[in-house]
C-alpha cells in the first residue's frame, strides 16, 4: 500500500495550529498538538496508493473536518487515520493517550476503507441495473458505522485525496471521480455536507469532463468582474427598496457551482446563456408574509421572465423543501435568480429535515420513508456541536439512527445484499437463491469457514459451501438454534418440508394404484380415467388419497372395471414416433385408428410424462404433456378434440427412443463453463440439438434442446449439470 519515496517538509505543509484547533478549548488544542506530533512521527516519509504522502493527507483531513466544525475526537481522528497501518500497537496507544471515542473512529474508518474496491467496481458500471446496487452501497457505508462521524472522515478523506489529483495527473483519477459522483457526492448531499458535496462535484466533473468544465469555467470567468458588479448593484437596490417598507433582510450572491450549471444545461437542454441563474441573490427574511411582500418587490423593480416562477412555500415539494423561486430581467436585460425564503426554511433545507436529497438526485419521493427519517435525523447531528454541547444526548440520537434493522454483506463476486439484522449464512443462501438455501451445507465468512448459525456483520463477505443435492435440516427451524431467523428463509424451509411430505404420499400412492393393478391385470388402465371414474381431478389427486389410505383396494377394483366395460369396444391403435423412422418410440392412442402423430414443441413430452393428444386440423394428432399450459388452454376450447393417449412399450430391437426436451441452466458466469457441460452431455452421450446462452451482471442463462431416452435420462443429466463448478440451477424448461 504505501512505500518510502521521500522526505516530507512539515514545516511546510503544516498548518497553523490554530486553523486545526478553531473554535476549541484550550485543553482540547493541546490534543491537536499531541495528536500531530505523534502523527508526525508514525508517518515519516510514507505514501498513500495515490501517491500522496501520509502526512499531507492527513493535514488536509483535519483541516476539512475543522471547517465542518467537528469536536477534538473528531480531528484528531483525521490525523491519526492510518497510524494502525504502520504501529502493531496502533489502538492502545491511540486510546491510552487520546481516548476511546478516537480509537473507534480510527477503526471505524479502516472497516469503510475495505470497501474501497467494492465501490469502484460498483460505480463505474454503465448497466442501468446495477445503480440499485450503487444506492444499497451508500446505505451500506451509513449502515457500517456505529457513528456518523466516520462517514464524514471518509468524505474528508476522498476531498482531500481530489483536491490533491489536481496538480497532479494520475491515471486514477477518473474511476475516483467517477466513484466519487456516484457514491460520495450523494452521500453528502444527503447528510447536508454542503460545501464539500459541491466540492467533490465540480472536482470529479473537472476529471471526467475536462474539456466542458474549462468550457463553462471559462464563460463564467469571461465577465467574473462584471458579473459581480452587477450582483453588487442588485444586492443595493433591493436592499433600498426592502428598508423603505421597514423589512429587515439579510441578501446575498448564492455562488453558482460547474458541475451545477453543466446539469441544469443537460437536463434542460439550454445554452449557457440560458440558464437563469448564473447571476442569482438569495433574500432571507423571519416571517413567511414577508417572503411574498419581498416576491412583490422584486417583480416591481424587474420584469419576471414568462414560467420561471415556483412558489413551494404554499406548495412544498415532497421532501418539505420551502422557497419561493423567481427569475428576472433586469434594467440592461440580463437575467437574475431570486430565491425568498425565511430563517428557519434556510436552517431546514440546510440540515436535512426537509430531506433536499431527493428532488435534487430525483428519486422516488414515496419510497424508503423509514430510511429518509433516519438520514434527517442523521443530517440535523451535523450541528450537534452548537446545539447540545456539553450534553451526552446526541449519543443516544445516534443510535437511534444507527439504521440498526439491516445488515449489508457481499457475495464472492462483490454484490451487496440487504438482510435483516440477526441474519446467518443460511439466510444469505435462501436470499441467493431457494435451491442454494436447500443445500446449504457450509459457509465461509472473509474466508474463514464458520457455523451455519454465525451472526453476520455488516461489510462481511459470505461464501456458501453446497452441497450438489440434498434439502435442510429440520433443526434449522428451531429457533433456539440460530440457524434462520429471516422469515423468507424460515418460510422456504417450511414449503420444502411441506412439498417433501406430499412427494412421501405420491409415491406411497403410485406404488399401491400400480401394485393394484397389475394383480388386477390392468398394467395399461388409463390412469386419468380411472381417477374421473373415482372422483378425482387428476391422477395425482388420485395418488395421494391412496397415500392416506382414503381409497381401498375394492373400490379401486371396482372402477377399473367400469373402465373396462366402457372402453370394451375400443380398438388401441400403436403409431410409432422416432427419428430414423423406425418403430422405437410409441405412443398409444386410445379409441382412433391410424392417426398421424407428433409430439410438441411447446411442452416436449417424453416418457413417462402423462400425456394426452389433440386433433390438430390437417396434422394428425398432437401429443402434449397433460401439464402444458398450450395445451389447457386448446382443451378449455375444444374439448371434444382431446384424446386419450400413453406411452407403448420400448422398441424391440432395444434401441432406445430420442425425445427433444428443453432444460433451463443458471450459472455464474466464467470462461469455460459452456464447455464443460457440453463435454458432460458428451460423455452421456446425450444429443444437445440447440443451445442459446446469455450473459447478464455476471450471472450466465443457457438453454439447451436435449434428445433423452425419457425423464430418467433427463433427471441424470440435471444432476450432474448442477454438480458443473458455478452452476446455481439446472431444471427442466
Amino acid at each position: 500500500m504505501v512505500s518510502v519515496t521521500h522526505a516530507v517538509d512539515r514545516d511546510a505543509v503544516a498548518p497553523p495550529i490554530e486553523l486545526l484547533a478553531e473554535g476549541l478549548m484550550p485543553i482540547e488544542r493541546a490534543a491537536i498538538e499531541r495528536a500531530l506530533a505523534f502523527a508526525a512521527e508514525v508517518y515519516e516519509e510514507r505514501v498513500l496508493g495515490t501517491g500522496e504522502p501520509v502526512w499531507t493527507h492527513s493535514l488536509g483531513c483535519a483541516l476539512i473536518v475543522s471547517s465542518l466544525r467537528l469536536d477534538v475526537d473528531t480531528r484528531v481522528a483525521a490525523l491519526l487515520f492510518s497510524v494502525e497501518e504502520y504501529r502493531e500497537d496502533a489502538r492502545e496507544k491511540i486510546e491510552a493517550d487520546f481516548g476511546e471515542s478516537v480509537a473507534r473512529l480510527v477503526t471505524g474508518l479502516r472497516k469503510l476503507n475495505r470497501l474501497r474496491t467494492l465501490t469502484r467496481v460498483a460505480a463505474v458500471a454503465p448497466a442501468p441495473e446495477l445503480r440499485a446496487q450503487v444506492e444499497t452501497l451508500r446505505k451500506m457505508l451509513l449502515a457500517m458505522v456505529e457513528d456518523i462521524r466516520v462517514v464524514l472522515l471518509r468524505l474528508a478523506s476522498r476531498t482531500q485525496t481530489l483536491r490533491y489529483y489536481t496538480n497532479i495527473d494520475n491515471e486514477r483519477r477518473q474511476s475516483m471521480a467517477r466513484e466519487t459522483l456516484d457514491i460520495y457526492a450523494p452521500l453528502a448531499n444527503r447528510l447536508g455536507v454542503w460545501q464539500l458535496k459541491w466540492e467533490l462535484e465540480d472536482l470529479s466533473f473537472r476529471f471526467l469532463e475536462p474539456d466542458t468544465y474549462r468550457r463553462i469555467a471559462g464563460m463564467l470567468d469571461e465577465r467574473r468582474s462584471e458579473r459581480e458588479e452587477f450582483i453588487q448593484n442588485a444586492i443595493a437596490r433591493l436592499r433600498e427598496e426592502l428598508s423603505a417598507i421597514g423589512i429587515k433582510a439579510e441578501i446575498y450572491g448564492r455562488p453558482k457551482h460547474i458541475y451545477s450549471i453543466y446539469n441544469k444545461m443537460r437536463a434542460k437542454k439550454i445554452g449557457f446563456s440560458q440558464v437563469y441563474d448564473i447571476r442569482a441573490l438569495r433574500v432571507l427574511v423571519d416571517e413567511v408574509r414577508d417572503c411574498y411582500t419581498v416576491l412583490g418587490i422584486v417583480h416591481q423593480i424587474w420584469h419576471p421572465i414568462n414560467k420561471e416562477y415556483d412558489d413551494y412555500i404554499s406548495r412544498p415539494k415532497g421532501n418539505n423543501y420551502q422557497s419561493l423561486h423567481t427569475a428576472v430581467l433586469a434594467g440592461d436585460g440580463r437575467a437574475l435568480e431570486v430565491q425568498v425564503r425565511t430563517h428557519a426554511m434556510h436552517r431546514h433545507a440546510e440540515l436535512g429535515v426537509a430531506a433536499h436529497w431527493r428532488y435534487k438526485e430525483g428519486a422516488d419521493a414515496g419510497s424508503g420513508g423509514a430510511y429518509d427519517d433516519k438520514i434527517a435525523l442523521l443530517r440535523s447531528l451535523l450541528s450537534w456541536k452548537d446545539e447540545v454541547a456539553g450534553s451526552s444526548r446526541w449519543v443516544e440520537q445516534i443510535k437511534q439512527a444507527a439504521l440498526d434493522d439491516t445488515v449489508y454483506v457481499l457475495t464472492p463476486q462483490g454484490r451487496v445484499v440487504d438482510l435483516p439484522r440477526g441474519s446467518t449464512p443460511v439466510d444469505f443462501a435462501y436470499r441467493l437463491h431457494t435451491d442454494l438455501g436447500h443445500r446449504c451445507r457450509g459457509a465461509k465468512v472473509d474466508g474463514h469457514l464458520v457455523p451455519l448459525n454465525t451472526v453476520l456483520e455488516n461489510g462481511q463477505a459470505v461464501e456458501i459451501v453446497s452441497a450438489k443435492e440434498g434439502g435442510p435440516s429440520r433443526d434449522w427451524l428451531d429457533a433456539r438454534q440460530g440457524y434462520a431467523a429471516s422469515a423468507h428463509a424460515r418460510r422456504k424451509i417450511r414449503q420444502y418440508f411441506s412439498a417433501q411430505g406430499e412427494e412421501d404420499l405420491l409415491a406411497r400412492g403410485r406404488g399401491y394404484v400400480a401394485r393394484e393393478m397389475q394383480r388386477d391385470g390392468h398394467g395399461q388402465q388409463n390412469i386419468e380415467t380411472l381417477a374421473a371414474r373415482l372422483g378425482f381431478k387428476s391422477a395425482d389427486a388420485l395418488y395421494l388419497a391412496a397415500g392416506r389410505g382414503e381409497v381401498g383396494q375394492r373400490a379401486l377394483q371396482m372402477a377399473m372395471r367400469e373402465v373396462d366395460i366402457t372402453d370394451e369396444a375400443k380398438p388401441e391403435i400403436v403409431v410409432s414416433r422416432s427419428r430414423s423412422g423406425d418403430s422405437s418410440g410409441k405412443v398409444l392412442i386410445v379409441g382412433v385408428g391410424n392417426l398421424l402423430t407428433s409430439l410438441s414443441r411447446c411442452c416436449k413430452p417424453a416418457p413417462p410424462d402423462a400425456i394426452k393428444g389433440f386433433v390438430t386440423r390437417g396434422r394428425g394428432v398432437s401429443i402434449h404433456r397433460v401439464d402444458c399450459r398450450d395445451f389447457r388452454h386448446l382443451a378449455e376450447r375444444h374439448p371434444e378434440r382431446v384424446i386419450a393417449a400413453e406411452w407403448g412399450e420400448q422398441a424391440k430391437d432395444g434401441q432406445p427412443s430420442a425425445f427433444p426436451v428443453d432444460i433451463a441452466v443458471q450459472a455464474m458466469d466464467r470462461q469455460g463453463l459452456l464447455r464443460d457441460i457440453s463435454e458432460l452431455l458428451l460423455r452421456e452421450r446425450i444429443n444437445v440439438t440447440a443451445v442459446n446462452t446469455q450473459s447478464k451482471k455476471s450471472m450466465a442463462t443457457m438453454r439447451f434442446t436435449l434428445e433423452v431416452g425419457g425423464v430418467a435420462q433427463l433427471q441424470t443429466a440435471l444432476n450432474l449439470i448442477r454438480s458443473v463448478k458455478g452452476v446455481l440451477d439446472a431444471r427442466r424448461g
